[in-house]
This record gives structure tokens, sequence and C-alpha cells, in this order.
């Protein structure tokens, strides 16, 4: 396999990674207010492609994240007990955000990497086609 190729095999990697951790921000945000709910995290592992001899980032399982669920006042909520309480969500919008910008700013970086390896083995070809 030629250095363009792992280049190429590198990058896909990390935007598939990068897409897969977008897609659990967002449903951590469209579920902040579902009574209940536990946000989903997830970590990055390396993994040895095979044959290829080529480090690629994967993610790794979806863990919940097992903070306190928020205690909520609303003695007319379906959801309440005795006391009038119900259990919330324990995802903070805040720390959404700022993990779905730093995830978006990585999958860029990563999609500026494929494409100007592809640029690169374009340019590669044409001066070899001289």
């Amino acid at each position: 396999m030629n250095e363009f190729a792992k280049a190429l095999t590198v990058s896909s990697s990390g935007l598939r990674a990068q897409a897969t951790r977008l897609r659990h921000l967002s449903e951590n945000i469209s579920n902040a207010d579902t009574p209940g709910y536990r946000r989903k995290t997830i970590s990055f592992e390396t993994a040895l492609a095979a044959g290829r001899g080529v480090a690629q980032v994967t993610a790794g399982p979806v863990r919940l994240d097992q903070t306190e669920l928020e205690k909520i006042h609303d003695p007319a909520h379906p959801l309440s007990d005795a006391s009038g309480h119900y259990r919330g969500s324990n995802v903070d919008l805040l720390i959404e955000l700022a993990d779905a910008r730093e995830a978006q700013r990585s999958y860029e970086a990563n999609l500026k990497m494929f494409e100007q390896t592809r640029k690169m083995s374009t340019g590669l070809l044409e001066l070899l086609r001289r």
C-alpha cells in the first residue's frame, strides 16, 4: 500500500470516528429534557488495519454517564414520586455544544487532510504522465 493510500485510510477513519461522536452528541442534545435520560459518551481507540500496517482511530463503546440525574420538583408531572420530584437528565447543554464544536473542528481537520492527500496524489500522477 502506498503512502497516499495510508494517509487516506487514516483520515477517513478519523472522519468516521468524529461522525459517530457527533451523532451521539446530537442524541444527547435532543434528549436533554427527557426524564431519566443519561448522557452518552464515547472514547476513541486505536486499531491496526488488517494487512495495511496503518493505525486507525475507531469509536469505542458507548458509555452512559453515571453522574447523578437532576432532581426536579413538579408535583403535576406524571413521573413525580410522593414528594413531587422526578429525575430529569444529566445532559449539560453547554458541555454538549462545546464537545460538538470540538468534534466539528476535528472532522474538518480530517477532511482537509483527506483533500490535501488527494490533491498531492493527483499532482504526482500529473508529473508522472509528463
